[in-house]
């Protein structure tokens, strides 16, 4: 009855739902229409006369549609919807297929093509599944159905989960599944799952069932609107595939297999210890308060080596970027390309917009001076390393046009969420009190989310020696603005800042390799970089649009196309993360099957 999807199956069975204009009815049946069915029979109950009223003849140049109609299906369940067809079961060999599924086309090809007549797709184990998971040996016979109740999550590297797509031959049908169906409605009843008859099958050492493990190809279960969100996006067509994606910003992890080289984080922290140090506190982070902005703010003062009174911890650098711009008065300098959080909060009437002029979007502080010394502003604000550009200004030039900006009564505000990925990240950053008592205009932007890999965790800081600000910033800000877990773990953070200077150093040795090979892709302009991504001009004959979606559709690896990006000059540009070795390998293979 599709109660989880709401108002989407009010009138509906889940198989008339729309996924991007489609309704899964129509997807499966187009799929098996070049197969050469002899018949196809679906069981209705739940509206079911609208679906046969929708369907009427529209197939009928296919297959013959046959229905079965259980009429007690708000008091069974799908075992006895089978029980109900197992006349049919036994005069064909079957596709079994339910119907909330949504799946590449070439689905029933890899059940068709295989030699083997009684089989079962399945696919690894993903955070999202749920439902009927079974255990495979090393010839790929089904050994185990695991049940809900005894679903362990110690045990899910071990666990498969049933695509809910099967192949039975007649034989199989006749001489096992149906009576071992009889037998078990008999005695369990009929509010059951089709699933235990096949349980009961392998618990008897009965390898006539085989699994089939999908490899690459992508498939959805739709039980409820976030499952429909998520399958609309895989599923998308590729003039909506980018827009699904981005517009989710993050969330990723929904994704089977995906590589996410679009969002920027530092692959090499944090360490196994530091997490388990997390999940040792899992529960009690979970069911407790965290502590206020009193206390959180003495935590970000001892991980960031900044005195209380001048330090803010906010949830994500986001939370405090808002409710900066918001308090900034009288004109802001940008530079662009930029990362347009900045912007987009802040008055465009009141923006002094710099665009370096040459074709790697490099520029110095000089540069900055001699633009901002002819167009003064009330602030300049500096990402640096710069996003999505890489470009990076040394530190002491970055001090030599603060103390510039404090001799003009100018505010100089920069976000070093990106500076620990620099070479000389051990000395980059600007967090240190005498850098910022010295430079009282200086208001410095941090995103731990980036360079130390926790994004999750929401958790950013701003320090500034403008105790008015600061004061100014926490009354923006709510009192929890921080969970448990963000808490926690600026709480053990420093016992890892040894680990945290080895991943940074590994992280700039990998950037150098990856540099070398992007280099040697023949439609990628690549733009020297200080941060963990690279902005790269896409050449003819491609567009960045479409190496953005190839790589997504066939190599299941999202990146970001930035050619729309105000101060791009509406070129062909691409954004590339740095991960680690083995999935940086696998981007530049994709990335080579394009030549």
């Amino acid at each position: 009855m599709g109660r989880r999807l709401g108002e989407y199956t009010k009138d509906n069975t889940k198989c008339m739902l729309p996924v991007n204009g489609v309704r899964l009815i129509d997807r499966v049946l187009t799929q098996l229409s070049p197969l050469g069915l002899t018949r196809v029979v679906i069981v209705v109950g739940y509206q079911g006369q609208n679906l046969i009223d929708y369907l009427g003849h529209r197939y009928d140049d296919q297959f013959p549609i046959e229905y079965v109609e259980n009429p007690i299906y708000d008091k069974t369940n799908n075992i006895y919807s089978l029980a109900l067809a197992k006349q049919q079961l036994q005069e064909d060999d079957t596709l079994l297929i339910e119907s909330d599924l949504i799946y590449d086309d070439g689905l029933f090809q890899l059940l068709l093509n295989n030699p083997y007549p009684n089989l079962a797709l399945v696919a690894k184990y993903e955070s999202w599944m749920d439902g009927t998971m079974v255990r495979l040996d090393d010839e790929q016979n089904i050994v185990d159905f695991v049940s809900k109740e005894a679903f362990s999550f110690k045990e899910v590297d071990t666990y498969y989960k049933t695509v809910n797509i099967y192949k039975f031959s007649k034989e199989f049908s006749r001489t096992k599944y149906v009576p071992f169906l009889e037998a078990y409605c008999t005695a369990v009843g009929n509010n059951e799952y089709y699933e235990n008859v096949l349980r009961i099958i392998t618990s008897l050492n009965d390898h006539s069932l085989k699994a089939l493990p999908l490899t690459h190809e992508k498939w959805y279960e739709i039980d409820d609107k976030q499952d429909l969100d998520i399958a609309e996006a895989i599923f998308a067509d590729e003039k909506d595939l980018l827009r699904k994606f981005y517009g989710r910003f993050g969330g990723y992890w929904r994704f089977p297999q995906m590589l996410d080289f679009c969002y920027l984080v530092n692959p090499y922290f944090p360490p196994q210890k530091l997490v388990d140090e997390m999940l040792s506190q899992f529960k009690t982070l979970l069911t407790q308060y965290p502590s206020g902005m009193k206390v959180n703010t003495l935590l970000a003062s001892k991980c960031y080596g900044v005195s209380e009174e001048y330090i803010i911890p906010g949830n994500g650098a986001a939370e405090l970027i808002s409710a900066l711009m918001e308090h900034m008065e009288g004109t802001v300098g940008f530079i662009r390309p930029t990362f347009e959080e900045y912007p987009n909060r802040f008055d465009p009437s009141r923006q002094v917009t710099f665009v370096p002029q040459n074709d790697e979007y490099r520029y110095t502080a000089d540069d900055l001076i001699a633009f901002f010394g002819a167009h003064p502003v009330d602030t300049l604000l500096l990402i640096n390393p710069d996003n999505p550009s890489g470009n990076y200004i040394p530190k002491e030039d970055v001090l030599r046009l603060a103390a510039w900006c404090g001799e003009r009564g100018m505010r100089l505000v920069v976000d070093e969420s990106f500076v620990d990925f620099c070479e000389d990240f051990a000395t980059a950053s600007l967090l240190d009190d005498s850098i910022l008592e010295q430079h009282s205009n200086l208001v410095v932007m941090k995103s731990i989310s980036k360079s130390f890999g926790v994004p999750g965790l929401r958790l950013g800081v701003l320090a500034t020696a403008d105790k008015t600000l600061i004061s100014q910033m926490k009354q923006r800000v709510s009192i929890w603005n921080l969970n448990s877990f963000a808490e926690f773990y600026m709480q053990i953070y420093t016992k890892y800042e040894r680990d945290y200077q080895k991943a940074c150093a590994r992280f700039v040795a990998e950037r150098a390799n990856f540099e070398k090979k992007l280099r040697q892709i023949p439609f990628l302009r690549v733009m020297p970089s200080q941060a963990n991504y690279f902005l790269c001009e896409v050449l003819p004959p491609f567009t960045a649009n479409e190496v953005v979606i190839r790589v997504l559709k066939h190599y299941n690896i999202l990146t970001r196309d930035c050619s729309s990006k105000p101060g791009l000059n509406g070129r062909q540009y691409m954004r590339i993360a740095v991960r680690d070795y083995a999935d940086n390998s696998r981007l530049i293979d994709a990335l080579k099957s394009l030549i």
